[in-house]
């Protein structure tokens, strides 16, 4: 492991049409809006200047795009582990509409049936922290809203339950922001250490 850990920053993709009908988004491969194109142009000037020595994004194309629109594609690395939770049954589905079946249902306790459970998103998120722990330089992330609340969980060494604290940073969609949390690379439960690095989280819709 490298001796000095690098900063995570962290983008959810831009907006799309599940975005604003509030549907759950997993592995369908929806594009952005054009709102949502506006969204990763912006999050690009907000970046620029930063020297990134590593760019990974979901295979997904809202989270590739946003990548390429804020001037990363070129030598990103696509990694599987990044796309979004697989809800299953529950894909294309709104919460209330959920809840009319299973009026307790909570993501991140219940997962999904036929899709991931949190401990199954908990698995890719150690992943993902295992191979940055191997990096050196500043890393940049390009991922889904709740498979990112999971992967600050970890990071913190937190149980996979946890992602549900972890809101994601919100202004106007227009307006990204950024936003420091301090904190150690997520190990298993069993292998807590002291907090280690930094993650760095930039959204700019969901």
């Amino acid at each position: 492991m490298s001796e000095s850990l690098p900063s995570i920053y962290v983008a959810r993709h831009g907006e799309t049409a599940w975005t604003v009908s509030r549907q759950h988004t997993g592995l369908t491969d929806l594009p952005l809006t054009e709102r949502g194109e506006r969204n990763a142009r912006s999050l690009g000037e907000r970046l620029k200047g930063s020297p990134f020595a590593h760019v990974f994004t979901s295979p997904l194309q809202r989270a590739r795009r946003t990548c390429e629109l804020a001037g990363f594609g070129k030598g990103a690395i696509v990694d599987p582990d990044l796309v979004e939770w697989n809800y299953g049954a529950y894909e294309g589905l709104k919460t209330d509409g959920i809840h009319q079946q299973r009026p307790d249902w909570v993501l991140f306790r219940d997962g999904c049936p036929g899709g991931e459970t949190p401990a199954d998103i908990g698995d890719r998120a150690d992943r993902v922290i295992g191979r940055l722990r191997d990096l050196s330089g500043d890393v940049l992330l390009f991922s889904s809203g709740h498979f990112l609340r999971v992967m600050a969980a970890r990071w913190l060494g937190l149980e996979p339950a946890a992602g549900r604290f972890f809101l994601p940073g919100y202004r106007h969609p227009e307006r990204p922001r950024l936003r420091t949390r301090q904190g150690g690379v997520g190990d298993p439960p069993l292998e807590r250490r002291p907090p280690r690095g930094r993650m760095r989280e930039t959204t700019h819709g969901d």
